[in-house]
């Protein structure tokens, strides 16, 4: 880790203190809902303001109502929102493994400068296992400045969410009080229309003239109308703040896991990332140390193998010299054998001719017997006079 990453992760751990010290307010029996009845001075002024914002004619008054508080709700959400779509959601952990993997990364075994290469290594002309482990020491320290640096900027990032969190709570919770004052604002509308103003409708309706009726009992239906409206938008609002009280502990739960990965994260680079890269200081020292002693080593080892192999090979060769020199032109036994196959070869040649000479003495006798029976098949047809022995048995030599 160079000096200036090393100045900025102890820079950042008082602005970690400093978010991490921060306490938000929680919702108590002060933000529940008062009826103006209820309430103080001060309450009943901001009840009675809002109030004030209801026209019962207007329906988009009375299906607007109470939006105006969430207005900076919604700008806070947003720019969270979209900062939320333009960075990656886990890169700080994937930093973090990757520290870890990458220490993982060196093998004990690779370290033994002695250790033979496999024929994979060697067919790939890789490197010898120092040579390769020092190219590999060189790269981790410029991965380690690297992810060291992307920490930093993941920590000054999920400051920033924290900060935003802060505000984005308390706005949450002057919403939430909003919508008290809101519902609050609603349902005393709601009991003067149910309590005065639909009453007093009513009676208009009873008075007037008969050509009025109509028109009073039309203005009563649409008051009933815009005050059952109303009633579904002081519910809905009723829904919202519940949602809304729901989401402070959420809040709350993001920033703790915001608040403990920078935590951790500073831990990592202050007291973690140093204790590494000693530990990977000392590894090249005691490997160097083990890279010279082995080559005396092995200097010592080819000496005594060049003493022991000349030994052995002076031995080996003036075994076979001697032996070819004692040998004669010919070995009798290739000479007894020769003769064994001439004789072989003799007695095998006359075999086959006294065979082959009984075959075509016995070939003959056969050839006599045929002949013999032909003959006499064909006289005895001359014999019976039917014509088909006179012109066959002429064919045949005594016939």
């Amino acid at each position: 880790m160079t000096d200036t990453i090393r100045q900025r992760a102890e820079a950042a751990l008082a602005e970690v203190e400093q978010v991490s010290a921060v306490v938000l307010a929680e919702p108590t029996d002060a933000n529940a809902i008062v009826p103006l009845k209820d309430a103080d001075k001060p309450v009943g002024a901001e009840i009675t303001k809002r109030m004030a914002e209801i026209d019962m004619s207007d329906t988009q008054s009375i299906v607007s109502f109470g939006s105006n508080a969430q207005a900076e709700l919604q700008e806070i959400s947003q720019s969270m929102l979209q900062g939320v779509r333009n960075k990656d959601v886990g890169p700080a952990g994937d930093s973090l493994r990757g520290i870890v993997s990458t220490i993982r990364g060196f093998s004990v075994s690779e370290l033994d400068v002695r250790r033979k290469r496999s024929w994979w290594e060697t067919l790939l002309g890789k490197a010898a296992p120092f040579a390769q482990f020092t190219a590999r020491f060189e790269t981790v320290q410029n991965q380690i400045d690297k992810i060291t640096e992307d920490l930093l900027s993941h920590e000054h990032t999920l400051l920033k969410d924290i900060k935003s969190l802060d505000i984005l709570y308390d706005k949450t919770l002057n919403f939430y009080d909003e919508l008290a004052l809101y519902i609050a604002a609603g349902e005393e509308k709601l009991s003067i229309l149910d309590e005065t103003d639909i009453p007093a409708a009513e009676a208009e309706v009873e008075k007037a003239p008969e050509g009025d009726q109509v028109m009073k009992a039309q203005e009563l239906r649409d008051l009933r109308a815009a005050r059952d409206d109303l009633e579904r938008r002081v519910h809905d609002l009723k829904l919202t703040r519940q949602v809304t009280m729901q989401s402070l502990p959420s809040i709350r739960l993001v920033q703790e896991n915001d608040k403990s990965l920078v935590t951790k994260i500073n831990s990592t680079l202050v007291n973690t990332v140093p204790l590494w890269e000693t530990q990977l200081a000392q590894a090249v020292t005691i490997q160097r140390s083990a890279e010279a002693a082995s080559a005396v080593r092995d200097a010592n080892d080819l000496t005594n193998e060049l003493l022991t192999a000349n030994a052995k090979n002076l031995r080996e060769s003036n075994k076979v010299i001697r032996e070819e020199m004692e040998r004669g032109v010919f070995d009798i036994e290739a000479v007894k054998q020769a003769n064994a196959d001439l004789i072989g070869t003799i007695e095998e040649s006359l075999a086959i001719a006294d065979e082959g000479k009984a075959r075509r003495a016995a070939a003959e006798e056969e050839l006599k017997k045929m002949e013999a029976e032909l003959r006499d098949t064909l006289a005895a047809a001359k014999s019976r006079r039917d014509g088909v022995g006179d012109n066959a048995g002429t064919a045949v030599p005594g016939a």
